[in-house]
């Protein structure tokens, strides 16, 4: 006998039942591309990197739908990808962590509400690496780490102007230097 084929309509053998559609694919957690994305990070530890350079880190509690803003979020050791994310959140003991050179401190702050606008990446932190502090840091009191970040500071304002004297002898206008047109 031959071997039939099964795609052959005009085989002998009986159709049971209606034939079903393909299964659909399920998309993964990750590619959630809306405040549905933020859902399950709720009540874990984040770390949250903000434009103005700060570092927060707290166990997030809440979050809103107000507007969209577009961030990089990684889970533990994935890479990271784009998510769309809806708003503001906020995180509860609350720790803003300052480093400077190879020294850091910790920074209590509380309960604190962040407005999506100023989230530029957040990500989950792996509660058994939560101690774990790479080598070349090491944890200083807070009024000298304070002091020497404020001298950074100074010092990136001091070349900045240079840049921007020297990129203005080149024709070059510097950011936010302009004429605004209302």
């Amino acid at each position: 006998m031959e071997n039939p084929n099964p795609n052959d309509v005009s085989s002998s053998a009986p159709v049971l039942g209606p034939q079903m559609p393909p299964a659909v694919p399920q998309l993964p957690p990750q590619m959630f591309t809306t405040a549905a994305s933020l859902l399950d990070l709720t009540d874990k530890k984040l770390m949250v990197a903000l434009r103005d350079g700060k570092k927060l880190i707290g166990v997030m509690r809440s979050f809103d739908q107000f507007g969209k803003n577009q961030l990089r979020y990684a889970k533990n050791n994935e890479h990271p990808s784009d998510v769309e994310v809806a708003g503001n959140i906020v995180l509860q003991d609350t720790i803003e962590r300052i480093f400077v050179k190879d020294l850091y401190a910790d920074i209590d702050r509380g309960i604190f509400l962040i407005r999506g606008e100023n989230i530029l990446l957040l990500g989950e932190i792996d509660l058994d690496k939560d101690d774990y502090i790479p080598p070349p840091f090491k944890k200083a009191p807070v009024e000298e780490v304070f002091l020497l970040k404020k001298r950074e500071l100074e010092e990136t304002k001091r070349t900045d102007k240079v840049k921007q004297r020297k990129l203005a002898a080149l024709g070059f206008e510097a950011e936010q230097s302009g004429e605004a047109i209302l």
